[in-house]
């Protein structure tokens, strides 16, 4: 799920035509603006928010909104705010059954989760930062706070720094230039050159480690899933008590790097 870089604006340039320059802006072009803009932000939105983030006429994206919301692809909130729609979901639901990786990734997340008795999830990489794709309950008392369609700094998880690992040493320097935040319990490491020297040392391990990174006493065990080319498309990870990974982690690594396998090996990717 690699998306390209951030435009000046903070707006993801996935699926954004880049016109020439003097070129008019398509209508499409102006609706993915502001879909991906509302996708980057995670909350509601004013319309005039909106046209300052992508630097549009509030008069034009005053007219794709209506047209946006008339077609159910934005809703708009009793504030007069912008969130995405439910025809949205709709798409996603049926883009997502598409996947053959994600019903066979799905499957061995279920089956870890049962084995290991913790919460597992997928895990996806949206331009510099780790979204979250999949997931299963443990079936205990420990719950996380990220949910599928999560989004955090490739710096904070164990899965980020996986999905980097298979890039040139010079792209994965860029992109944790670019990447690296502090956390909010101040354990992630931020340095670019670090981050890069690690993502490469635990793809080639196949294993990813960090505990108290992104939330205090939560550890995160994670391997990443290949495809032919060796690039790392997604990655399964173990979500659990910092102590459990201290007491067993043998137990843990071995488990998600032979789900992580096995994924690979059905889709005839190993």
């Amino acid at each position: 799920m690699t998306l390209d870089a951030q435009t000046p604006a903070g707006l993801p340039a996935s699926g954004r035509t880049k016109p020439a320059r003097g070129a008019r802006v398509s209508g499409i072009d102006r609706a993915i603006q502001i879909l991906d803009y509302l996708r980057h932000t995670e909350c509601p939105t004013s319309a005039y928010a909106i046209a300052k983030a992508v630097k549009a006429p509030l008069s034009t994206v005053y007219a794709i909104i209506d047209d946006l919301v008339d077609k159910h692809l934005l809703q708009r909130k009793g504030d007069g705010s912008l969130w995405l729609g439910p025809r949205l979901y709709h798409y996603g639901l049926a883009y997502a059954r598409s996947l053959d990786f994600l019903d066979v990734a799905t499957h061995e997340m279920q089956e870890l989760c049962r084995a290991v008795e913790e919460t597992v999830q997928v895990c996806g990489r949206d331009d510099d930062h780790m979204v979250v794709m999949a997931m299963a309950d443990g079936p205990g008392h420990f719950r996380v706070i990220s949910r599928v369609g999560t989004r955090v700094p490739l710096n904070w998880t164990a899965s980020g720094r996986l999905l980097a690992g298979h890039l040139s040493d010079d792209e994965r320097l860029a992109l944790f230039r670019q990447a690296a935040r502090n956390s909010p319990t101040g354990h992630a490491e931020t340095n670019p050159a670090a981050l890069s020297d690690a993502s490469a040392a635990a793809l080639k391990e196949r294993l990813s480690i960090q505990i108290s990174e992104s939330d205090f006493s939560v550890a995160c065990v994670a391997s990443p899933i290949c495809d032919p080319s060796g690039a790392c498309v997604a990655t399964m990870s173990i979500v659990l008590p910092e102590h459990k990974v201290v007491q067993a982690r043998a137990r843990y690594a071995d488990a998600v790097q032979a789900a992580a396998a096995r994924v690979e090996t059905i889709l005839g990717w190993r």
